[in-house]
């Protein structure tokens, strides 16, 4: 029942939908902790856990090669990126708020870093509502991957929150080399990660 509950309230908290906005315009809370990814592991919503599942991941491991799918439906193996510094950005959904802001503020913080390191966001919205957000945005330098089809991602990351087949609220630094150099999986869904630490971390591996 109490699990019940909890998706109750978080199927209202979390899809309320707004107009786009920045993180700073909403005061959403920053989180500077992590936990780890994988079974057994949980985040929270407003104090409640959502367990994840899957076989985690972690700073020092290969991303592994996992199909996503990308636009015009087309397959893509993220392990295929190799030879330039990846942000992999992960929201539960692009049509709530703090994923919203979390996803603005990466592609408008620092315009400049997409020209050396590729923005990446990952979520379990179809790729048509991934495309309708990167053109209402004008995310010109984002490239949008859908995990909908099989959650291959979350379930090879261990970011699957499975009551409710979305993907926990991550940010992922991978290098040239597609190995794991950085990742912050925010404990509380209704916070943003410290993607300033994040962007610092991309850049020093440039």
């Amino acid at each position: 029942m109490r699990i019940r509950s909890v998706l109750s309230v978080l199927a209202v908290g979390l899809f309320a939908v707004s107009a786009p906005v920045l993180a700073d315009d909403m005061q959403i809370p920053v989180s500077k902790g992590t936990v780890q990814a994988g079974d057994g592991q949980a985040v929270m919503f407003k104090g409640n856990p959502l367990p994840l599942s899957g076989k985690a991941i972690k700073v020092g491991d290969p991303m592994p090669a996992i199909t996503l799918t990308g636009a015009g439906l087309a397959p893509v193996n993220i392990a295929d990126g190799k030879g330039k510094v990846r942000i992999l950005n992960v929201v539960p959904s692009l049509d709530t708020p703090t994923c919203d802001a979390q996803t603005h503020e990466l592609v408008e913080k620092d315009p400049a870093l997409a020209s050396s390191i590729e923005l990446v966001t990952i979520s379990m919205d179809l790729p048509f509502a991934q495309a309708r957000w990167g053109k209402a945005a004008k995310a010109k330098n984002m490239t949008f991957l859908s995990d909908y089809k099989t959650a291959d991602f979350g379930n090879n990351t261990g970011l699957l929150i499975a009551p409710l087949h979305l993907l926990a609220r991550t940010v992922i630094v991978v290098d040239k080399d597609g190995i794991v150099r950085y990742m912050q999986v925010v404990p509380e869904i209704t916070e943003l990660p410290d993607l300033a630490a994040a962007m610092q971390a991309a850049k020093g591996l440039l």
